[in-house]
């Protein structure tokens, strides 16, 4: 992709903010106004870091408009508040049974796909369930491959356990794997990009934080997590994700059925002061 690094010079001040926090030290202000030389256009990781930081709305890359920005100035949420959302999200197991309004949902994947990625590859894939018919489908299957591969004594030894869910399901009506949340969201990345896990677990808390903001309610969900992983691979291919790809992680969501009041209090982290 051509790097089209365009300077509006009615709007630029030569401040050089764009050349000093360029990470590939790509930028030059040799000719007075920022740019690039063809030859070093190659080093671009594609940040748009100097999109950003111009003060003017100066320069544009790969044909992104400045004004298009969302603009940031006064529009963080405060020290308080953003305390308050990370001490006061909790795990969520008790969903309404109803769909999200599905331009929620893309907000809330357009918003996560901001997240950091290792070394900038942006190569995390989203996998999102819209709809609660498609749960009690993947539910169904799911719970079938378990009791087949369990009375098959075929679980692998320490996940065992799920056999347990399909007895609570067929007989308790009990959901122990998805908690009959309406929704779901499969995290994957490439195996051969350099921080695939970390980059679905980075995109994945981003998820959590701005679903929670909402009034969502989230849950990780490693037994699903599992089941996807090591008992019915199968379901790779029905939820889309590229054969290449790593499973980072499983996250539930919807409309939550209860309400928490308060904070918990957690033990003090273990901390050292490296002098």
């Amino acid at each position: 992709m051509p790097l089209d690094f365009v300077v509006d010079t009615t709007r630029c001040t030569k401040c050089g903010a764009c050349a000093a926090d360029c990470p590939s030290l790509i930028i030059s202000l040799e000719s007075g106004a920022p740019a690039i030389k063809a030859e070093k256009e190659v080093k671009c990781i594609k940040c748009q870091h100097c999109l950003a930081v111009c003060p003017t709305g100066a320069i544009s890359i790969f044909g992104k408009n400045p004004a298009a920005s969302t603009q940031i100035k006064g529009r963080f949420p405060d020290a308080d508040k953003m305390e308050a959302l990370i001490k006061g999200r909790r795990s969520v197991r008790r969903y309404l049974d109803e769909n999200l309004p599905p331009d929620l949902i893309q907000r809330l994947l357009d918003v996560t796909a901001h997240a950091p990625t290792g070394c900038n590859s942006r190569k995390v894939f989203f996998s999102v369930v819209d709809d609660r018919a498609v749960m009690t489908k993947i539910r169904t299957e799911l719970l079938d491959i378990i009791e087949a591969r369990s009375k098959a004594d075929q679980l692998p030894p320490d996940l065992k356990f799920f056999g347990d869910f399909v007895p609570l399901w067929r007989e308790k009506n009990i959901d122990a794997i998805f908690r009959r949340a309406p929704h779901m969201l499969i995290v994957s990345a490439p195996t051969s990009i350099a921080t695939p896990e970390q980059d679905c677990i980075i995109a994945m808390t981003q998820f959590e934080l701005f679903a929670q903001s909402l009034g969502l309610g989230t849950l990780w969900c490693g037994l699903a997590t599992w089941a996807f992983n090591d008992i019915a691979p199968k379901f790779k291919t029905w939820l889309g994700i590229p054969e290449e790809n790593l499973i980072g992680y499983v996250m539930l969501f919807g409309k939550p059925a209860v309400t928490y009041h308060r904070a918990v209090q957690h033990a003090p982290a273990g901390i050292h002061h490296i002098k």
